[in-house]
């Protein structure tokens, strides 16, 4: 019914096992403290009579004549060897089962003499058998009741859980809906934010997925398109050498459009590889400093300005490095891209409550934030580009744990701002070493 590594196996066992023990513990007690209680009673009994015996040297006066209570009482006068100081209990089991509670009380200690006060306790013994007998069928059909009760306790518990998976189960990539986290029990929230979470990252890749192939093929059909026309056009009648010319020129530029539309479709692919790449700890800062080098120089050729500003002195993190390097290249490369000459391009990082944001901040034109541009072949701006980059640079992001955002500046000044949000704990999956066996 369950597996062994079944939690709700390990909960009935627990469960069993304490409310069990809980009611033995209890039961025992209860039959403990009734049969002392009884025994008390009986000890004080006997202990009146050999103190009215001892004081009055008759049992009816201490009584007022009430002959029933001294049934089964038996009253002897020992002489015992050795002195007892103390008041002695004892019983004894005879040949026809019946017990009697015995009482040696001091009543001449110059001629060793004691009262021995006997006294039938069968019947108590037998009262209390039962009260054992009742006992144990109230704990065995309490045990069957703790069973069901645990099943059920466990199946309510579990309940959300089982919705949970059937509700999952009912989905695909086409029909997503968000878990309605307010009509689970407060315990599962968190894991239904979590989910939710989760389904929303899948409906956003697949509807980046759905808009990659439907772009892919609208980008790849212009170009043929082109070419064909144009080749058509050629071929209707003789033409001289520079229009042949003209016309293959033009081929080869749909060509290397072609081409840059598959380069880029090509990077999605060594993408996906490059998330099962290892985690490996590394500085982020050292990171940033090797591309303020190779992007200084493209800056100043250019006649642009590469300002930068790394805080702090360090950062170590887990990551894939490879990812984390092409959102820096594709936010660098956007900013040289539509920065003018002239103008300058601010490169820097800084600590906030979650980690560490590095920003790459440009004095282009900016951008409308009611688009998408994380969306596949989203092109914005009078620049050339087969808009594949924020793309990549997005998905490059959710694989490493990151946060990545593109807005317009706030200071007045026209442009935008990349920013990219590295945790302090990284959403990386480190990998397990193996250890071998000698």
């Amino acid at each position: 019914m369950f597996s062994k590594r079944s939690i709700r196996r390990r909960f009935l066992f627990q469960l069993i096992v304490a409310s069990a023990a809980l009611v033995i513990l209890f039961s025992s007690f209860l039959y403990l403290f009734i049969k002392q209680s009884i025994y008390d009673e009986k000890q004080a009994e006997l202990i009146t009579y050999a103190e009215n015996i001892s004081a009055y040297k008759s049992l009816l006066s201490s009584q007022q004549n009430n002959a029933d209570a001294l049934m089964g009482l038996n009253v002897e006068l020992v002489t015992l060897k050795s002195q007892v100081e103390h008041l002695d209990f004892y019983e004894t089991l005879h040949k026809d089962k019946t017990t009697t509670l015995t009482l040696l009380y001091p009543f001449d200690f110059e001629h060793s003499s004691y009262l021995k006060v006997s006294r039938d306790i069968t019947p108590t013994k037998r009262l209390l058998a039962k009260i054992l007998n009742s006992i144990f069928i109230i704990n065995a059909v309490g045990f069957v009741v703790i069973i069901l009760y645990a099943i059920a306790f466990s199946k309510m518990l579990i309940a959300p859980i089982t919705a949970l998976s059937r509700r999952l189960a009912n989905m695909n990539e086409h029909l997503i809906r968000p878990i309605k986290v307010e009509q689970l029990p407060d315990e599962f929230e968190p894991l239904g934010e979590t989910l939710n979470r989760l389904m929303a990252r899948i409906q956003n890749f697949v509807k980046y997925q759905k808009e990659l192939f439907i772009g892919a093929a609208h980008e790849l059909k212009t170009p043929l398109a082109v070419i064909k026309l144009k080749n058509q056009v050629t071929l209707i009648k003789k033409r001289s050498p520079e229009e042949y010319i003209e016309a293959i020129r033009i081929t080869n530029k749909s060509v290397d459009e072609m081409n840059k539309i598959v380069a880029n479709i090509l990077n999605i692919g060594r993408q996906e590889g490059a998330q099962l790449e290892i985690p490996v700890e590394a500085d982020i800062i050292q990171i940033l400093k090797k591309w303020e080098g190779d992007f200084g120089l493209l800056a100043d050729s250019e006649n642009k300005t590469l300002k930068t500003h790394f805080a702090p002195d360090s950062f170590m993190a887990v990551l894939q490095v490879t990812l984390l390097n092409q959102i820096l290249q594709n936010f660098l490369q956007n900013a040289l891209k539509f920065t003018p000459e002239g103008k300058t391009i601010l490169f820097q990082s800084y600590l906030n409550d979650v980690g560490i944001v590095i920003e790459v901040i440009d004095e282009g034109c900016g951008i409308d934030e009611s688009v998408d541009l994380f969306a596949p072949f989203k092109r914005q701006g009078n620049k050339s580009g087969v808009g594949l980059g924020l793309f990549l640079a997005k998905s490059a992001a959710e694989a490493i744990g990151a946060q990545i955002t593109l807005t317009n500046r706030e200071d007045g000044v026209d442009g935008s701002c990349a920013r990219l949000v590295l945790p302090s704990k990284l959403c990386c999956v480190l990998p397990q070493r193996k250890i071998s066996k000698v």
